[in-house]
């Protein structure tokens, strides 16, 4: 059966960042934001973080949710990936208060992501995430769907950050392939930037 999505507006912002922080509650970024804190406190503090993000991509009309708001796809436009500093600060607040001394080595991270960032045009997938409770059914496919047809129809790239090396493979099975590890600081966990063409 088809997962249906829709673009989101700002009504479904609550569900998707509830859903997303309890979908980045055992992500290794997360985790090594957080350490000392369990999985259910993990996902509370990032769900202010996914709030900021999901509302910034639903200015730009590049989110998608599912009508009950199980997962999102936040994507950014072309040349609209970066973050305001004063975005950046509400997204990464509820984060650092509860990092423990580690909010240098976040915010640094955070730099060394953006500078490695690629220049060239591309639709960028900052987030996709499905709640635990409804992974596995096709959520995450259906969510990422209306961006990647825009991309193989506009003729532009699409690149994200994983942050688990579990999830290569799937990101391969849509045409995704890693450019490269990327170790984001001392102590931190590595992503891997992952690019796909259009087709």
């Amino acid at each position: 059966m088809a997962t249906d999505v829709k673009l989101a507006g700002p009504d479904d912002v609550p569900a998707i960042a509830r859903a997303l922080g309890r979908a980045f509650r055992d992500d290794p970024v997360f985790e090594f934001l957080l350490p000392d804190v369990d999985v259910d406190t993990r996902a509370r503090r990032a769900t202010p973080f996914f709030a900021v993000d999901a509302r910034i991509r639903i200015r730009q009309a590049s989110a998608w949710t599912t009508p009950a708001g199980e997962g999102a796809a936040l994507w950014a436009a072309p040349d609209q990936w970066r973050t305001t500093v004063r975005d950046g600060l509400r997204m990464a607040w509820p984060i650092l208060r509860g990092s423990r001394g580690r909010s240098l080595r976040a915010l640094s991270a955070m730099q060394i992501v953006e500078k490695e960032h690629p220049k060239a045009p591309h639709w960028y997938l900052a987030v996709l995430g499905t709640d635990p409770d409804h992974q596995g059914k096709g959520i995450g496919a259906a969510l990422m769907a209306p961006a990647l047809e825009r991309c193989d129809s506009q003729g532009v790239p699409a690149f994200l950050e994983s942050s688990k090396e579990s999830n290569i493979p799937y990101y391969e099975r849509y045409g995704f392939r890693v450019q490269r590890p990327l170790t984001i600081g001392k102590g931190a966990p590595t992503v891997w930037q992952m690019w796909r063409d259009p087709r």
